[in-house]
């Protein structure tokens, strides 16, 4: 049975038509407004404010816990100076992805790790011989996701501190509303952000200030809808969408490695003897895998000829389609869309992709699997690069 996050009893009053997902066992709004147009909107002009406290949260600390992190993780640990933060995956032996997620240094021999699904056993079984402590603190650490284009201003104004001079990932700690807040420089939507870590008893009073800070910034609450697009759009992968994790798999099609999501520049072969190192230094030296992620561009007088046929106007969901779309090329299946959109600001429909490496390169043609009033057909479509919307801003 889901329960609510330390900060429901005021999203379940702004969420008037009690449209709610379930996330790791909590309550998660999919969409506050009558429509989640105007909550994307929110991320892309003003300021938007989503709950992230489903996240798993663990915090490893003591005199091995740097070695604990460069052993999981696939990036050089060691690299990771305090008060920063890494975008990473961790992987099993075969080199196949457990999670992606962050890892943010807080001190010498303090780190905060966040991911999607539960990891505890997995750093447990990994920190055989250390001398290192992991407690998980999801249920004690409340999180906001704080994004848009307006999001620092509203940050500023709540905290009353500059923030131009916290770098992308970075981070900071400061004050919000009387409570002590852990700020980094991050975010899930491809935009300008931050996210904000908190005692799960300060909740209600850093959204209380938080809102009335963001007042004069049209500040809005975004549900996973919105958020959902606006990934989509920045070529952000989505674990049980865009890849199913290795501790899931039910078979070696499920099982992913890195450099099939579009993260092999996140593995540091430079670095330490991280798991799985040896089985994706076998799979780059015979050339890679053989699916790689791709964006696509998909035809849209395609899709419009397609309702043409049935004398309609063309329609397509809003929403991201999650269902697996197959691909083809000369009449052979060659992949599948994963995460399928209208991109608001691009103007484009627009796919993730996991598609045979012949195909992957930018500029090749596919067809993509499109139905219309129980008719089946193709729509041409362009592998193009990622992210499909790339804004400075997000880095600045």
């Amino acid at each position: 049975m889901s329960v609510g996050t330390a900060f429901y009893p005021r999203e379940a009053q702004l969420n008037v038509k009690q449209v709610w997902n379930e996330w790791s066992g909590y309550f998660s709004a999919a969409c506050y407004a009558d429509f989640h147009d105007i909550e994307y909107n929110a991320i892309r002009e003003a300021a938007a404010v989503f709950d992230a406290t489903p996240l798993h949260k663990y915090l490893i600390a003591g005199r091995d816990a740097l070695r604990l992190v460069d052993r999981v993780i696939t990036r050089d640990a060691r690299r990771l100076a305090v008060d920063r933060v890494y975008y990473t995956p961790w992987c099993d032996e075969d080199g196949a992805v457990v999670d992606d997620g962050t890892v943010a240094r807080l001190a010498e021999t303090i780190y905060r790790v966040t991911s999607a699904h539960p990891c505890l056993r997995w750093f447990e079984m990994n920190a055989t011989g250390l001398d290192v402590q992991i407690d998980d603190v999801a249920e004690s650490t409340a999180a906001l996701a704080l994004q848009g284009a307006l999001s620092r201003e509203v940050l500023e104004a709540a905290t009353r501190q500059d923030w131009t001079d916290v770098r992308y990932f970075g981070r900071r700690k400061s004050e919000i509303g009387g409570v002590e807040v852990d700020v980094t420089r991050t975010g899930y939507t491809g935009d300008r952000g931050y996210e904000l870590w908190l005692p799960a008893d300060g909740a209600l009073d850093v959204w209380d200030a938080l809102f009335e800070a963001g007042r004069d910034y049209a500040i809005r609450p975004i549900g996973v809808r919105a958020l959902d697009v606006a990934r989509t759009e920045a070529g952000l992968i989505m674990v049980d969408v865009d890849y199913t994790s290795a501790k899931a798999a039910l078979n070696d099609a499920q099982r992913y490695s890195p450099f099939e999501l579009g993260l092999g520049k996140l593995v540091d072969f430079g670095g330490s003897d991280f798991v799985g190192r040896r089985a994706l230094q076998a799979q780059q030296e015979v050339g890679g895998p053989p699916r790689r992620l791709v964006g696509l561009d998909i035809d849209w007088t395609g899709i419009e000829a397609m309702f043409a046929r049935h004398d309609l106007a063309p329609e397509v969901s809003p929403m991201v389609t999650r269902a697996e779309i197959p691909l083809y090329k000369d009449g052979k299946q060659i992949g599948r869309a994963t995460s399928t959109t209208w991109g608001p600001t691009i103007k484009k429909m627009i796919a993730l992709a996991s598609i045979d490496a012949t195909f992957a390169s930018i500029g090749t043609r596919v067809s993509v699997e499109w139905t219309v009033e129980g008719e089946h057909g193709k729509v041409g479509a362009t592998v193009v690069p990622l992210p499909f919307l790339d804004l400075e801003r997000k880095r600045t």
